[in-house]
């Protein structure tokens, strides 16, 4: 790994990828949706401040956990341009999602729960099946066992 001179105030895009762990493609992905971002030289090469690096690390985790990248981008724009985030400003950012969290951890579990039945019954009706039909919310539009997709009429 290549190792920056504490003097240095910014990092190329493989020196960001050696350090933060992530591909140089994963890096342009996250720049092109906006949620980190880099100043160009004049030979039109990328240069990242050195707190991208934790804000790579902020990003990579909550996808771990599932965030939705539009999730992610709105709260990385709470955080200062001009410092380092803080591990208050972690803590604040990452509070907002516990009870996302919360509420996807008992879907998984009530799916986990309702895995054998689904397997064993091989229906998967719409009228009791969880996996594909939760709460029965397709049952009050139209029966079947399957979806399909409405049409306008006439085509």
């Amino acid at each position: 790994m290549p190792q920056i001179p504490e003097k240095i105030h910014e990092l190329t895009v493989g020196q960001l990828s050696a350090r933060s762990g992530a591909a140089v493609s994963a890096l342009h992905f996250y720049e092109a949706k906006g949620l980190i971002s880099s100043r160009r030289t004049s030979g039109n090469q990328r240069r990242f401040s050195r707190d991208t690096l934790r804000r790579v690390a902020f990003i990579r985790a909550a996808q771990r956990v599932g965030i939705p990248l539009a999730t992610i981008r709105s709260a990385l724009a709470e955080l200062p341009e001009e410092r380092t985030p803080t591990r208050e400003d972690w803590a604040r950012l990452s509070q907002a999602w516990r009870s996302e969290l919360d509420e996807r951890i008992t879907q998984l579990n009530r799916l986990r729960d309702h895995l054998t039945d689904c397997i064993g019954c091989g229906c998967l009706s719409l009228d009791t099946c969880v996996l594909s039909n939760p709460d029965d919310a397709f049952g009050e539009r139209r029966a079947g066992s399957r979806l399909m997709t409405e049409r306008p009429r006439g085509v």
